[in-house]
């Protein structure tokens, strides 16, 4: 949508020929319409494209679109892309008699689509930069340049000299461009949540931010995810709508490979360097979450220096459970869906005996030659813990990861909060360490008089790298 709504301003497109209401467009009155620049468009979002060759034929193809269009002399020679770009902004911007409007929609998809094959990626970035040196140039014909993309690639890796870039990814002002607010599912949406509950099918407000809500760009703006708000009221249902189109397998087994504290999925340190730091064979595990969609800023502040860094997490209920349940199942040799069922009831239900029997059968379950093929990490036991917690769709928080041995979560089911102290150990014998850990910091204080909560339970979990088996377990 940003991407087609830059294309029309400028083209001074205003709705006029019926295509678009003009009263519920504020640009109407917010907007020079008498002003038209020519529009140079590309896009990468059909593919992929397998090789040089293939991306070579789509820019020339497209360049020779452009040219048809805007009614401009062109000569198509597909070995010399960069020179005929460099022509056609030229020469439109001659012909018109003003500068050009470039947008460039999935700017790095073609390098995204070979991310598995580090060879092939290389190959297309280095064509695509070849693309884009020409926008700096030729500056001096450009009125406007837009990229929109999934992701931000290093600027020195894709447009080396290209120093006037406005990268507008955490920048307040444009905080919400890219999902939906509140507001909008309040007036706009209003209709369509009226329309289901005449259905027999009422959607719940709270359920569907619970869901879909918690995207944040470092503003106060916390945005929907829009295909989710969109088959979400089209089906009536509550379900992992995006993260079903398509499931992140490079990126789950990324992270097995890499040994992720999966933890750190709830509270993850970042500085402007680490959230720009993307290029192929330089990709860093919480830059590839954030910058694929499956963290989010949840906060930012200043450092002494007065540098701005962020703290990132989950944004939201589909993403904790759907990404959690498929590291577990990367993780264990079988996918515990049945079991997760169990659990979910024994937290709902405060019972203690019954989760300690399906955690213990859990770990119980896993061979030990499975913990050298699936990840001999130090954080793995707890990795397991807590994805596959988070995995039973319950409401989880990390109130601090302070190692890889040692995770101190809070989970809320319903109106029981179990305030959880996770604690690997070397011997075989249990220390009695984690409910002391728990007791000497008193996390639960801040839930025991908490609205809505009636029961709160510490429970001090130890796990054994000798026996590799949970060795103690003590509630309160």
């Amino acid at each position: 949508m940003a991407f087609s709504g830059q294309r029309e301003l400028f083209a001074a497109h205003d709705g006029g020929d019926g295509s678009a209401p003009r009263e519920a467009l504020y640009l109407a009155d917010h907007w020079d319409w008498n002003q038209r620049y020519p529009v140079v468009r590309l896009s990468f979002v059909e593919g992929p494209l397998n090789d040089e060759a293939e991306l070579v034929e789509a820019i020339t193809l497209q360049l020779s679109e452009n040219a048809r269009r805007l009614q401009v002399p062109f000569e198509p020679t597909p070995h010399h892309f960069r020179s005929q770009f460099d022509r056609l902004l030229c020469r439109t911007a001659e012909h018109y008699n003003q500068p050009v409007v470039v947008l460039v929609d999935e700017y790095n998809k073609p390098i995204l689509d070979h991310l598995t094959n580090p060879e092939v990626a290389s190959v297309m970035r280095n064509a695509l930069r070849n693309l884009y040196s020409v926008l700096k140039a030729r500056s001096d014909c450009l009125r406007f340049v837009f990229l929109t993309g999934v992701s931000k690639f290093s600027q020195v890796s894709l447009f080396s000299g290209l120093n006037n870039l406005h990268d507008i990814t955490v920048s307040e002002e444009f905080g919400s461009l890219c999902g939906y607010t509140d507001a909008d599912l309040d007036t706009v949406f209003a209709p369509e949540f009226a329309a289901a509950a005449a259905d027999g099918k009422p959607l719940d407000r709270d359920r569907v931010r619970f869901w879909y809500n918690g995207y944040g760009w470092g503003g106060a703006n916390r945005v929907y995810n829009p295909f989710d708000v969109l088959l979400c009221l089209a089906e009536r249902e509550y379900r992992p709508w995006w993260f079903e189109t398509a499931t992140p397998t490079f990126l789950v087994e990324l992270l097995k490979a890499r040994g992720f504290f999966t933890p750190q999925l709830e509270r993850t340190y970042a500085t402007h360097q680490l959230l720009g730091s993307f290029d192929v064979g330089t990709m860093p595990s919480e830059t590839l979450l954030w910058q694929t969609g499956y963290l989010t800023i949840r906060s930012k502040e200043q450092d002494p220096a007065g540098e701005t860094t962020y703290w990132l997490g989950l944004p939201n209920h589909e993403v904790r459970k759907a990404l959690n349940e498929a590291l577990v199942n990367a993780l264990l040799p079988e996918p515990p869906y049945a079991l997760a069922h169990d659990v979910a009831r024994a937290l709902f239900e405060g019972d203690s005996d019954t989760l300690q029997a399906h955690m213990s059968h859990l770990f119980a379950s896993i061979p030990s030659h499975w913990y050298d093929k699936a990840g001999n990490y130090e954080g793995y036991y707890a990795s397991v813990f807590y994805s596959f917690l988070a995995s039973t769709g319950v409401a989880l928080t990390a109130e601090a990861v302070k190692a890889k041995t040692r995770i101190d979560l809070v989970v809320q089911a319903g109106a029981t909060v179990w305030v959880i102290e996770f604690k690997v150990i070397e011997g075989e014998e249990a220390t009695g360490a984690a409910l002391a850990q728990l007791h000497a910091r008193d996390y639960a204080a801040a839930y025991r008089h908490a609205p809505g909560v009636t029961r709160v339970i510490e429970l001090g979990v130890e796990f054994s790298k000798t026996t590799r088996r949970i060795v103690g377990w003590e509630a309160r």
